[in-house]
């Protein structure tokens, strides 16, 4: 964020990921004001600007937010920094839609440019596969944490395939492959 920040010349830029089970936003990743207090912070997937990128999956840039109606206040006070503009797009992976990036408040009341959105666009697209990977060695380590039985069950299954021959062996990997497919949440 901070990188984003300098890019962009603004005060402040924030990441919020989108935590599916709560349906929050959770600040992620910030730059800028109060930035070390705010990570972990969580509102409401619906709230405010972040939460209307997150639902439409559309990029905004607003210069004066005090006149726009989907600009929650009291959200940014209780933050304790109330930007006047900003630019967010939502960070998309895959088709899933995992959070939003925001930039907040140019130096000097510059305004953001059309070519600027572009370049937080492809900025948030590498964001995005960073945090997918992120959320995956998470639930990795959750599982890994979580259940000693589940780990060795695989470990035992992976010794097991390797020590197959080659027929067998793929055989026991169109197996898994199955398994995953019935196993894995469906796509929207």
């Amino acid at each position: 964020m901070t990188a984003a920040q300098a890019i962009f010349r603004a005060q402040a830029a924030s990441i919020f990921l989108h935590d599916e089970e709560t349906d929050e936003l959770v600040f992620e990743a910030v730059a800028g004001q109060s930035s070390d207090a705010l990570i972990g912070t969580r509102i409401p997937s619906s709230t405010g600007i972040a939460g209307w990128v997150l639902v439409t999956r559309q990029p905004l840039v607003l210069e004066d937010l005090g006149n726009d109606p989907r600009f929650a206040r009291d959200v940014a006070e209780r933050t304790g920094y109330v930007p006047s503009a900003l630019m967010a797009v939502p960070l998309l992976h895959e088709e899933r839609a995992l959070g939003v990036l925001q930039v907040l408040d140019r130096e000097q009341d510059e305004r953001f440019t059309l070519a600027e959105m572009d370049l937080l666009g492809l900025f948030a697209s590498q964001a995005a596969i960073a945090l997918d990977l992120l959320r995956g060695a998470r639930r990795a380590k959750a599982i890994v944490e979580g259940g000693a039985v589940d780990v060795a069950l695989v470990a035992e299954l992976a010794a097991a395939l390797e020590g197959l021959e080659e027929e067998r062996r793929e055989a026991g990997l169109q197996l898994l492959r199955a398994l995953v497919a019935v196993l894995a949440p469906p796509r929207p």
